[in-house]
Formats: C-alpha cells, structure tokens, sequence
C-alpha cells in the first residue's frame, strides 16, 4: 500500500458526542486499572514462575520486546508442569474433544415427549459441536489458553463472534483473551456484564481495520510504515438507549465501541445480541471482581522450591566438585586432571593431607522440595489423578467408589465451571448460529414453548457427580450377597432390577451406546437363550426317553402291553 493510497479519504471530525463518549470511557479505564493493580502485582510474581510467557503483560503500557527471554526467574519447573497438567484435567472434566460433552432439551418434559422436538434439538447439538471443533474455530487451542489463565491467574475469558472468510465460509471464532488485556465490571448481581480490553495495533493493522474512520495522529506514522505499536481500546457495556425495535446496532443488548488511546477518537460502533465473551473465576473474595487461581493460593510453597531448589543446586555442585582443605604450608597448586600426580598430598606414613569441605546433608533438600511439590500438585489437583494408578490391583467396585470421592472433591472447585464459563459459552454460540441461518425453524411444539432449552451436561465431570448412584447400588448388592450366603434363600436378589443397574451404571462410567445391545439384540439372545436351554433339556432327556421306548417295546414284544400306534 503507497502512501497515495492513504490520502484517499478526507479527515474523520469527531463530534461533541463522540468526544464525551470518548473520554467516559477513558475515565471508566482509569477506574479500572486503579482497581485491578493489586491483583496485576500477584499475577506477574504468579508468571514468573508457573506461566513465563505472561510476564509483563499486566500493566497498561507494558511492552515485550519479541524473542525476549521469560524463564530467567524460574529455577524449578514443577510449578509449570503442573499448570499444564491442570489445563489438562479441566480440559478432560469439561470439554475432551472425543466425546459429545453437552446436550440441549426443552425446559418442559412434555415439550421433550415430542419426537420432532427431540430430532431438533440433537441436530442442533450436532451441528453446534461440528461449527466448535471446525479448523476455522480454533476452539481447541483457545479453551487450552482458558484453563491455563484460570489455574495460573484464576480468572480467564473466551471470545466469541461470527466468522465469515473471504470465500463465504460461516464459523464461529473463538479467542482466548489474555489477562492482562481484560478489564472486567460486575453488575449489582455480581455477574460479569462488561469489560474493557486493551489491545496494540501498528499504524498500518489500523489502517486496515478502520480505513474510513483512521485517526489523523496516526497518519504518520502510517505514511513512515513504521512498526511500533500503539492503543486501543475495546468496550462493551449493557446499553442504555436498547431499542429491539430499531434496525440498526442500538437494536443490540450490548454495545460495541473501539477507541484509540492516542487519537482520543472512536473508530466503530456497534453491538451484541448476546455478551461476546464467557468469563470465569476459579474462586471468589467477597468484594473481588477477579478470582484467584490455585497457583495464587500455593505461592508460598513455590517461591519456597524456588528456593530450596537453589540450595539443592549448590549442594549438588559442591558435592560433584568439592571445595579442598590443605595445610597452610602444604600442597599448592594442586593438579584435578584425571590421572594427575601431586606430590605432597600424604605424610610419609600415608596420612592425606587434603581433605574435602563437608557440603551438608543434600537428602534433607530433597525431602524439603519434596513436601513443597506434594502442597503445589494438590492444589492444581495432580494428586488426585494418581489415585486409579497407585493401585491397580482394585475391583469394579472399588473403582467406582474411587470414581465417587474423586467427584465429590472435584464438584465444588472444577463443577463451577460449568455454570459461570460453559454456561455462557453455550448460549452465545446458539446465538451466533441463529444470525447466521444455521439453525433449522423450531417445530411448532417447540415454537409454542418460545425456545426455552436446557444445557444437560454428560462430561465425565458431571458422570463423577453422578457416580455415588452406581456406588450406593453395587454396595447394597455386595451386602444382599452377605445375607444370601448366610440365609442360602435366593429372594434376596429378587430386589435388584440389574438390567436397568447395568444400563445407568454404563451411562455413568461413559461407555458409548455403540457398545451397549439395543433392545432387539436383547430379545433375540434372550430367544437364543430359550431355544439352547431346549436343546439342552432334550439333550439330557435322551438317554431316559431311549430307555423307555426300548422297555416299551421288549413289552409290547412279550404282549404284555398294546404295541404303539
């Protein structure tokens, strides 16, 4: 692009509307870095150690230069494995990519009962699932940078908006927001309803994005193609003048509004039908906006193996290549090449005379660390995934209640999730779906309903919560074996519907329905069953039956009795 180009259109004049729009929303930006710098402190010592390459991002105006080194600060890396580790178990408990993790239905059961309202809602689901996961979407890669913000910081934000490509392809794009460009408001419910982002552009990115409203204090540098990054501003709040009457975007819940920080001007209005970003905390002060992460809450114990870590080191090293003792008047110099003679090391007697500086007891450092890392591991909930395989030697029932406690310890921290991040996911990419006509029209039952669905959980998180049902079960039937073997009465079993058991049981512990028989596989091994049972009766009435026609016959030989017919 030449510089004739840039000068195409005229000079933006920015009304006196725009301008106090412009500068309340300064203001609101300047509130919010006042109220968010504590926590911008705890996150960058957070960084330092578990998620390097966030350093620095916290504070407005902070700059990276790129390829700039992140992990000088770390000295031990357990911190950063189990961060990662973390974003792996929220990933597995939520939304793992191999499994339908949520379904949709109708708020109302009677509106469920209807065959073509189900048939909808799972195409729906389909179709929602295959949009989340297409390559355009990056949903993925962004829910991973979600769960790592959320353990490292505790609080994390996905962006959601419409896709369009440049050969017509319809999507939804998802974007993990980093912390340090969020700025978030709370509404009297304590719901997130707003925020601030601040981002950086060059003068050219600008240009690209905003040509018809391209500030003119940045025209220089856009005519210089220079490369330094300048500020902008992206703010979204409930509206005030909401009209869904009108046709234009003050027909939107949520308005839209980009600013530059240097030019002091707007370049785009415009709205959302829905909130564009889902926005979760992993726990809450009373009085906070933001949450805090596990990493914040276990800080102590990882600048303690930080440090602990350093005096391992030097220990190592000193034991590796001792510090020497000799005689004021002994050896000098003394040669450490391999196969190196040095006179004077030993009296005549055969006495050393170098002794080696006692280092200290390095076992103690390692079981110092060790405790450290137990405490880091806990809190990102490691530990509790290595409780299947410390003993694998377990019965089917013992792994279930494994599975229960395991749910339990899960559901208050993890389970939140669900409500305050997926919760808002879900809806939004609905929405999106609707302005783009990739909904199907609802059937009438549904329509009559006004749409009010229900998000259904089946993750294995929610399986876990659900698992203490197939646990309660299996116990009782260990304990009806109990009064069988000492009553011998076979009534005791009676009680237990186990097909149904099996059924929920196999729900539960995710076994695909693929692998589960249909209801007419059933009845034809049931059939199967029947007819093998009478072969086998025939079978083993053979003999007797032989028997008998052959002493009917040696009778009727000796007329003893009418031959047969």
């Amino acid at each position: 692009m030449d510089k004739a180009q840039y000068n195409v259109r005229p000079p933006r004049v920015q009304t006196d509307e725009e301008m106090r729009q412009v500068q309340h929303i300064m203001q609101e930006f300047s509130q919010l870095q006042l109220w968010r710098n504590n926590f911008a402190t705890q996150w960058e010592e957070v960084a330092q150690l578990v998620l390097p390459t966030s350093r620095n991002t916290f504070m407005y105006g902070s700059y990276n230069t790129p390829g700039e080194k992140k992990t000088d600060k770390q000295v031990d890396a357990t911190g950063m494995m189990a961060l990662a580790r973390f974003a792996a178990i929220c990933d597995s408990l939520l939304t793992p990519r191999n499994m339908t993790w949520h379904t949709l239905e109708a708020d109302d059961e009677y509106v469920m009962k209807d065959r073509a309202t189900k048939l909808w809602f799972e195409k729906t689901n389909r179709r929602l699932f295959k949009l989340r996961y297409a390559p355009m979407g990056n949903f993925s890669a962004q829910n991973q940078q979600v769960y790592q913000s959320l353990g490292a910081f505790g609080t994390c934000a996905l962006f959601m908006d419409k896709f369009i490509g440049q050969h017509g392809e319809r999507g939804i794009r998802y974007k993990g927001i980093p912390l340090g460009e969020l700025f978030l408001r709370e509404n009297h419910q304590g719901l997130v309803d707003g925020f601030i982002r601040w981002f950086k552009l060059t003068a050219q990115q600008a240009f690209q994005k905003w040509p018809d409203t391209f500030p003119e204090k940045l025209r220089p540098a856009l005519e210089a193609c220079s490369q330094t990054p300048y500020n902008f501003l992206h703010h979204v709040m409930p509206r005030d003048d909401y009209d869904p009457q009108r046709l234009d975007h003050k027909s939107m819940a949520w308005a839209s509004t980009y600013v530059c920080v240097e030019g002091l001007s707007i370049l785009e209005e415009g709205g959302y039908n829905t909130f564009p970003i889902a926005a979760s905390r992993y726990e809450q002060t009373p009085g906070e906006i933001y949450g805090r992460s596990p990493a914040m809450m276990v800080l102590p114990a990882l600048k303690t193996l930080n440090a602990e870590k350093r005096t391992f080191l030097v220990q190592g090293h000193r034991a590796a290549s001792p510090v020497y003792l000799t005689n004021d008047d002994g050896i000098a110099n003394m040669s450490m090449r391999p196969g190196a003679m040095n006179p004077g090391g030993v009296t005549a007697d055969g006495k050393s005379l170098v002794h080696i500086l006692p280092t200290g007891e390095i076992q103690i450092s390692k079981e110092m660390m060790q405790e450290e890392k137990g405490l880091i591991n806990d809190a990102f909930l490691v530990t509790l995934f290595q409780i299947l395989t410390e003993s694998p030697q377990m019965t089917a029932t013992e792994v279930v209640e494994r599975a229960t406690e395991k749910g339990i310890l899960l559901a208050p921290t993890v389970g939140r999730q669900q409500s305050e991040y997926l919760g808002n996911v879900i809806p939004r990419e609905l929405d999106l779906m609707a302005q783009m006509n990739l909904l199907d029209p609802m059937p009438p039952r549904l329509r009559e309903a006004q749409g009010a669905y229900s998000i259904v959980y089946t993750s294995p998180m929610s399986r876990q919560m659900r698992a203490g049902d197939v646990a309660g079960f299996w116990r009782t039937v260990d304990q009806a074996k109990d009064v069988f073997a000492i009553t011998q009465d076979p009534a005791v079993m009676d009680e237990f519907d186990f097909g149904t058991a099996i059924r929920s049981s196999a729900e539960i512990n995710g076994a695909p329905i693929s692998y589960m028989a249909s209801a007419e596989m059933k009845a034809g091994k049931a059939q199967a069953r029947a007819k093998a049972a009478q072969q086998e009766q025939a079978i083993r009435a053979a003999p007797a039956q032989a028997a008998l026609n052959s002493s009917q016959a040696k009778q009727a030989q000796a007329g003893l009795i009418q031959p047969p017919q």
